[in-house]
């Protein structure tokens, strides 16, 4: 597992409106389903968020979390994130992480990246990718933290 071993204190992201937001604060107590991705990935776009939105149907007590990083320093609009949807809007809460400090902290491979984060804070398990082992892996993760 990458990423921090102790229990976190604030995973501080933006809203698509540019407020800043601590994700610990707004779910406290709940387990939370981190999905670093890209607008540009077409890995993300194709197979994890689709994946997440599964995810987030499934496992009603996880919530589950997009976070667009930000690897070029272009600033990213809440058009642009929510033109990657058919319906034109987000199935589930989508953050930004501008300079990708919240991907570079969590020791992210690449995207899509998850991290499973428990109730208590502490990063459960995180997993690089979107096909089928990765997928696995991140559903026998889901599965064992929701039971």
């Amino acid at each position: 597992m990458n990423g921090p071993k102790e229990s976190l204190t604030n995973i501080y992201v933006k809203k698509l409106n540019g407020e800043s937001i601590d994700l610990l604060e707004e779910y406290s107590g709940q387990a939370l389903l981190l999905l670093f991705y890209n607008n540009q990935c077409l890995g993300c776009t194709g197979r994890a968020i689709p994946l997440a939105y599964e995810f987030s149907l499934e496992f009603k007590n996880i919530q589950v979390v997009g976070i667009h990083s930000n690897f070029s320093g272009e600033v990213v609009s809440e058009k642009e994130i929510k033109s990657i949807f058919t319906s034109g809007e987000v199935p589930f809460p989508i953050f930004l992480d501008d300079q990708h400090e919240l991907y570079d902290f969590f020791l992210s491979e690449g995207t899509p990246y998850w991290v499973l984060i428990d109730k208590n804070a502490q990063v459960f398990r995180s997993i690089f990718g979107s096909q089928s082992n990765s997928k696995n892996r991140l559903y026998y993760a889901l599965e064992n933290l929701a039971s």
